[in-house]
């Protein structure tokens, strides 16, 4: 099974304007991100796929491999599957480009596994138990719901289910770690965007409005940090130095 793994990174962020360039102990960000991905095993190639010259020039002075995409999609699975018409895998994973202490082996754990590498429209998404109450409160982590088989029922910025008749239960936040098959991609940019996914503000929502597979794997002692604000990139120069 052919795997690659895409590194969505675009110039536009509304908090931190510029963020997979900004410097970090010497190196843009999307350095740092590129180096975690291609230490994961079973990646067959690791690109960048940006929207900016100024990132895809970056990219060629430190020789990392990327694609210039265009600069109208609304979404990261957009320029996925703009990767896929170019790129043919059987596998996509996306690695989102502010995370720049992202273990390999969250990677790794979005791979497909023998019993699931079939043709079709699904995906898989990485997880992690939220430890601290603060940050299921927080509206942007992602709380995920799921069944026994592991497929995703609902996501939501709010804490769910909430707990009225019990407090023995265990919250998962999403993590920006995200597998889909050719076929999902096509699907999603060709379908519209659900009430649901509109109210939450949350793409991967599609999937369950439409009701397609959406596994969910989880991952353990995450320690990662997801660059959104001056203060999150101050955290992670600090984390690196050390």
């Amino acid at each position: 099974m052919k795997v690659i793994g895409v590194i969505p990174a675009r110039m536009g962020s509304t908090r931190l304007p510029g963020k997979p360039l900004k410097d970090i102990c010497g190196k843009p960000m999307v350095w740092w991100v590129y180096r975690q991905a291609v230490q994961a095993a079973g990646l067959g190639e690791v690109l960048i796929a940006t929207d900016a010259e100024e990132i895809y020039k970056v990219c060629r002075k430190y020789q990392m491999p990327a694609v210039l995409t265009s600069n109208s999609h609304p979404t990261a699975i957009h320029r996925l599957w703009e990767v896929s018409q170019v790129y043919p895998a059987e596998f996509y994973i996306q690695i989102n480009g502010d995370e720049p202490l992202i273990q390999s082996a969250v990677i790794e754990a979005v791979i497909p596994k023998e019993d699931l590498r079939a043709a079709g429209i699904w995906g898989i998404n990485a997880i992690t138990e939220i430890e601290d109450p603060v940050e299921a409160m927080d509206p942007a982590n992602i709380k995920m719901v799921f069944n026994e088989r592991r497929i995703c029922t609902y996501m939501s910025r709010t804490p769910i289910p909430y707990p009225y008749r019990a407090l023995d239960w265990k919250y998962y936040k999403h993590v920006g770690v995200i597998g889909y098959t050719p076929e999902m991609l096509e699907f999603y940019v060709r379908s519209k965007p659900g009430k649901l996914e509109q109210i939450e503000g949350i793409d991967l929502l599609r999937f369950v409005e439409y009701e397609k597979d959406l596994y969910l794997t989880e991952v353990k002692n995450f320690g990662s940090l997801s660059v959104d604000t001056q203060k999150d990139l101050d955290e992670v120069r600090k984390r690196i130095r050390a």
